[in-house]
C-alpha cells in the first residue's frame, strides 16, 4: 500500500492525483517547486518502476514544468530525484528565474525555506489545481 513519507507530508501540500503520481507543492515561497510522488510503494528510484510508469512520469513531470512554465513564466525548469534525506521516490520540478535567490546555482542547499503565508498557500494551491484538472 502507498504510503507519502513524513517528511513529504509535512514539507509539501497536496494539489492533486494524477494517473501515476500525487503532485504537491513544496512549502517554499521563494520558488514555484512542485514535487511528484509515483503513487508506487516501495520504490525509491525510477529505474524500479515498471517502464509503462516511467513513460508515465516523463509524461506528468513535463506536464507539471508546463504549468509552471505557463504560470510563471520561467526561465528554466530544473527537474531531479536525490532521495539522499527522503528514499521514497520523489520527482522535484523546480520553476527558476534569473532573479530568484539562488540563480544559477541549485535551490538545494541554498539558503532557507522560507514557507508561505497561509492565504498565499491556499491560493497558490487553488490556482495550480486549476491548471492540473483543465486538461
Amino acid at each position: 500500500m502507498f504510503r507519502l513519507h513524513p517528511r513529504l507530508s509535512a514539507d509539501t501540500r497536496l494539489i492533486c492525483h494524477l494517473s501515476l503520481c500525487e503532485v504537491r507543492l513544496m512549502n517554499d515561497c521563494r520558488f514555484p517547486w512542485l514535487i511528484l510522488v509515483p503513487q508506487r510503494p516501495g520504490v525509491t528510484e525510477v529505474h524500479q518502476l515498471e517502464q509503462s510508469d516511467q513513460r508515465l512520469l516523463i509524461i506528468e513531470s513535463s506536464h507539471a514544468a508546463r504549468v509552471l512554465e505557463q504560470c510563471y513564466g520561467t526561465a528554466k525548469t530544473n527537474l531531479g530525484a536525490l532521495g539522499n534525506l527522503v528514499p521514497q521516490l520523489h520527482w522535484h520540478v523546480v520553476a527558476r528565474r534569473t532573479d530568484d535567490p539562488c540563480w544559477p546555482g541549485p535551490v538545494w542547499g541554498c539558503g532557507e525555506r522560507q514557507p508561505y503565508p497561509a492565504a498565499e498557500l491556499e491560493q497558490r494551491i487553488a490556482e495550480l489545481q486549476v491548471w492540473f484538472t483543465d486538461e
